[in-house]
């Protein structure tokens, strides 16, 4: 029999009901992200760096795989299951908590954790992000951070399935 000695980042694994909780030990201010992060890649390690420096520590919120599969991003996604996505994520050093959600939004992830901060992708104006006026109204600010690095899942997805053997 082998012995599982857990790597430290697995303590920065939160289940959505202790975050409220787990979160008053953290730095602040505090800023919340949240995303699918199914293949992590350049474009995430630097927003995710991009988030934190705009706070004392940053928790992210992610999809769990059924949520995944409501948002159409096709049959076989996410890739990597809600456990890998989420270990992955909480590795980072950029990364203080990480929790996830099954509805199809955070807002009660965002509404039980009041952030000082949201943050999302340059591809989400502000007017449309989700808990963007909760925030607010509390005094918090909401950021959208340009894209350094133009990567996506997707994109990387649709690189590899066309990819032909050899080439």
């Amino acid at each position: 029999m082998t012995a599982h000695f857990p790597a430290a980042f697995e303590a920065k694994l939160c289940p959505p009901d202790e975050l409220a909780q787990r979160a008053g030990g953290c730095a602040r201010p505090l800023v919340f992200t949240n995303g699918c992060f199914d293949l992590l890649h350049r474009g995430h390690v630097t927003y995710l760096a991009q988030a934190r420096a705009l706070g004392g520590s940053l928790v992210v919120g992610v999809n769990s795989d059924a949520s995944v599969r409501r948002q159409g991003k096709g049959a076989d996604r996410p890739i990597n299951a809600l456990d890998d996505r989420m270990g992955v994520l909480a590795a980072l050093e950029s990364v203080s908590l990480v929790t996830w959600f099954d509805e199809d939004t955070p807002l009660a992830l965002i509404l039980a954790l009041r952030p000082d901060i949201l943050v999302k992708g340059g591809d989400w104006p502000v007017d449309q992000m989700v808990g963007a006026k909760e925030v607010a109204s509390w005094g918090g600010r909401v950021h959208s951070i340009p894209f350094v690095h133009q990567r996506s899942t997707s994109g990387t997805l649709a690189r590899i399935r066309d990819a032909t053997p050899g080439s």
